[in-house]
């Protein structure tokens, strides 16, 4: 091994190699990648963790893995295949999620460096917050394409992953989704919902069918809802999209006349939806059958890459069904599947919806290929970046084993020449800590700007806390009076779970002290009531307390796709002012833009895992899931953007 041979390194670096303790988390792409220098380099004692198992999409980059291991575990089996390399070196690998309560700050505290190999942003978050805490530096890694990044986070130093803001989900109004499409990414986007609505974690204001009991529908269903009969509360009753399903037994064929014939006639009732635009065309099961079109392909690269016809898709909706239904019929009560674009059946679900619905509004259908890349908001990972982004993780770590935290400047890997006609390109100097930061400053606070009178406490809980900031168990007492809110200890403080914050005293003015066991975190949260508009989030997250007033909110810009097309904006670690050298970086996984960059966008971090996974919710409604805004200072905009 390199460390070992006389001359290669310094003595002194030689040493501190043989004799550092290395964690590696994620054993993806890069994580690979990581592992198998490490060990060609010298590294004598190295652990590495990740929750998911080995896919076939992973084998085409993941060169540690072969077809024989799909199915098992990537953190063991990338272990074993970096043994091959050097049967002297010390690795421990765990199959395991780098969020749960087994990795603290004593477990982070044995390691002389850790090295992120992640695509998940809410993990990061975690490893963040713990390296800091356990003081212990941090190179963080991704790619997105041919653009790579590394950075290091060392406490005091440099920014944290969390210093700057996020850009907020890009997102398209529900209206849209449900009634009056335009482009295949809002058919898409309803597919995803459906989904949810069908098998996973449901949400009623996501409900994809039309709301045929609102009186203000308009036409004949509007009319039809006034006349209908009101509960004791003087309300009608509604019934959702998944009770229908299990009702009905998941047919096929009731579910796709539900969807795509009597939910587009009664769009079709609603006149004024149509004076401008191309009316839908329904579809019904019966008359597809007699189309006479050829069934879907059966070759894998065919299929991924033909757009198939409305016959064909019906076959793959009827398909997909009947084994998402068999999946989640297994799981217990209160479980539910989680998309993912890797699972076939969950992906031809979606793929299938969306091309249907597709094209009865008219829209241009998609390849599975296509829908799998915008559905997952993926760039397809390329695994010479990988390899290439954890050559400069490796050196880094050099630096920092040599205590040169001043040469581990952010470096940014791309695929054209800048203008300076670089390649790489790193940051002219370290970026310092942001004084504002509400997990790396010295007394770390917020301001929540929150609908005190209609939020409840669960949903401070699960929507703003654990969702919008990132923790774990959080425990919440009002400050000056000593009342425990939410408790980390389970059940506890259920009793809270569905009173209102005004409720609790939780008013503006308030203010709270948040304590995360788990992450060792601890924050300042000052109330701030509003009365939110239509259409407008329940509550909004100010990092920095001094900066309170309105923002005038961006258009849209297009959405994600394969292409990587987004508006980027510069790099966490700003990069020199006359180049463009900042990177849009796409995961998966539907969640909030991330500050650092991301491992390849597919599965396999370390906090998820592969497949319509199962989650366990502790009702059976789950916490709303309305999205925050992160607001910072209005010139601070010079953060790396990762879409979702």
């Amino acid at each position: 091994m390199a460390a070992q041979i006389a001359g290669v390194f310094e003595p002194s670096l030689q040493e501190k190699i043989s004799n550092s303790k290395i964690l590696v988390v994620g054993a993806g792409g890069i994580g690979c990648e990581i592992l198998k220098n490490l060990v060609l380099s010298g590294f004598q004692d190295i652990e590495i963790i990740d929750l998911d198992t080995i896919d076939v999409s992973n084998l085409n980059r993941q060169f540690l893995f072969h077809k024989e291991h799909v199915g098992k575990s990537k953190a063991n089996v990338a272990r074993e295949s970096a043994l091959s390399f050097n049967p002297n070196v010390k690795i421990k690998a765990y199959h395991d999620s780098i969020t749960t309560t087994n990795y603290g700050v004593s477990f982070f505290q044995q390691f002389q460096l850790v090295l992120n190999a992640l695509d998940n942003r809410a993990a990061r978050n975690h490893v963040n917050r713990l390296c800091l805490t356990a003081d212990v530096p941090l190179i963080e890694s991704g790619t997105a394409g041919y653009n790579g990044q590394v950075e290091l986070i060392k406490r005091g130093q440099t920014q944290c992953y969390e210093c700057t803001p996020k850009a907020a989900q890009k997102s398209f109004p529900g209206c849209t989704i449900r009634n009056t499409p335009s482009e295949p990414i809002h058919c898409i986007v309803w597919a995803k919902h459906l989904f949810n609505q069908l098998f996973g974690e449901s949400n009623e204001d996501e409900d994809v069918s039309p709301d045929t009991a609102d009186p203000e529908a308009g036409a004949e269903a509007g009319e039809s809802a006034l006349a209908a009969d009101a509960n004791e509360k003087g309300n009608v009753d509604r019934v959702n999209t998944r009770t229908w399903a299990a009702q009905c037994g998941y047919d096929p064929e009731k579910i796709f006349n539900k969807l795509f014939y009597d939910d587009i006639n009664y769009l079709l009732s609603m006149s004024n939806l149509w004076k401008s635009r191309t009316p839908p065309n329904p579809a019904k099961w019966d008359a597809l059958e007699e189309d006479g079109e050829a069934a879907a392909p059966t070759d894998t690269v065919l299929r991924d890459q033909k757009v198939l016809s409305l016959t064909e898709s019906a076959k793959v909706f009827g398909d997909a069904i009947g084994a998402l239904k068999d999946a989640f019929g297994k799981l217990p009560d209160g479980d539910h599947l989680v998309w993912d674009k890797d699972d076939k059946y969950a992906m031809d679900f979606v793929a299938a919806c969306a091309n249907i619905r597709a094209q009865i509004f008219n829209i241009p259908r998609k390849s599975r290929f296509e829908i799998k890349s915008m559905a997952g908001n993926i760039i397809p990972a390329i695994a010479t970046t990988n390899a290439i982004t954890a050559g400069v993780v490796v050196m880094h770590a050099f630096r920092v084993l040599k205590g040169e935290f001043e040469k581990c400047k952010s470096v940014y890997m791309r695929l054209r020449p800048n203008a300076r006609n670089q390649l790489f390109v790193p940051d002219r100097a370290l970026n310092p800590p942001n004084p504002k930061c509400y997990v790396c400053a010295a007394k770390p606070e917020v301001t929540l700007k929150v609908d005190t009178k209609n939020v409840t406490v669960k949903e401070l809980r699960d929507d703003i806390l654990i969702k919008a900031l990132n923790m774990i168990g959080p425990d919440v007492t009002i400050d000056g009076k000593g009342t425990i809110v939410i408790s980390s200890e389970e059940g506890e403080t259920d009793c809270n779970n569905d009173k209102k914050l005004e409720e609790l005293q939780i008013v503006d003015g308030c203010i709270l002290k948040v304590d995360d066991f788990v992450q060792n975190y601890e924050l300042t949260v000052t109330i701030v009531h509003k009365d939110p508009a239509r259409d407008e989030p329940s509550f909004d997250i100010v990092a920095d307390p001094e900066s309170l007033k309105p923002k005038e909110d961006e258009p849209d810009a297009t959405p994600s796709t394969s292409n990587g097309n987004s508006k980027p904006s510069t790099s966490t670690a700003a990069a020199p002012a006359d180049d463009d050298d900042d990177m849009c970086i796409i995961e998966e996984d539907g969640e909030k833009p991330a500050a650092a960059g991301s491992d390849e966008a597919e599965a396999g971090p370390s906090g998820t895992s592969s497949g319509p996974e199962k989650r366990k919710n502790d009702d059976t409604e789950g916490p709303s899931t309305k999205k925050a805004r992160v607001e910072e200072k209005e010139d601070d905009d010079d953060d790396l953007i990762v879409i979702n």
